[in-house]
């Protein structure tokens, strides 16, 4: 299970993966360790609060209720004492939802697909603006990349659930190698940047 939550960790704030950086690299800023230190926020908020406040919302439930126990698991699912079913992800955590505020997975869908769709934005940003580096910009290299993606959103739809989460997982591990490697060089650059930026909030504070 605690490799499971790696995975859904990587999977939900992208760190290390290097795609946010693409979103954050057209902002206009004086220091870019500015947008740096914004950046650092989304996968505070994405991981330990997000992800943390829905956990123990499942915790607190299975403490009411018993619907399983810990150890009876397959991958991300549970197996549920009453039914003997396997449940996981949404599903679970519209249970825990459920047993407090009736009819709440409603709102919880609402809430996965706002989620999903703008997950398909950003994405399709970071991947058209890969796409124009790697072939150029034109009108031809983004209707080419516009049907590739919308194909594969099709795809992704019929295809099964656990299937996309590997495949996502595989390539969100594809991006972080290259990215990794990346920083080791620009690591010298980042850091007086970051000098740059602090020095210069220190001067302006005692200026004050």
């Amino acid at each position: 299970m605690i490799i499971v939550g790696f995975q859904r960790a990587a999977f939900s704030n992208e760190a290390g993966a290097g795609s946010a950086a693409i979103a954050h690299s057209a902002v206009k800023t004086k220091y870019p360790a500015s947008e740096g230190v914004v950046a650092l926020l989304e996968p505070f908020i994405d991981t330990v609060v997000i992800c943390t406040m829905t956990a123990l919302v499942i915790i607190f439930f299975n403490m009411d209720v018993g619907a399983f126990d810990y150890g009876n698991a397959v991958g991300s699912t549970v197996l549920l004492n009453e039914s003997g079913t396997y449940v996981g992800g949404v599903d679970l955590t519209s249970m825990a939802y459920d047993s407090v505020i009736p009819g709440f997975r409603y709102v919880l869908t609402i809430a996965i697909i706002l989620f999903a769709f703008s997950t398909m934005i950003s994405w399709s940003y970071y991947g058209l603006q890969s796409w124009k580096y790697l072939f150029g910009r034109g009108r031809t290299a983004d209707i080419v990349y516009k049907v590739m993606f919308l194909l594969f959103v099709i795809i992704g739809a019929g295809a099964t659930l656990d299937a996309v989460i590997k495949f996502s997982d595989a390539m969100i591990l594809a991006l972080v190698f290259p990215n990794m490697i990346g920083l080791l060089f620009l690591f010298p650059r980042v850091r007086e940047e970051m000098d740059k930026y602090l020095t210069d909030i220190k001067n302006f504070v005692k200026s004050k």
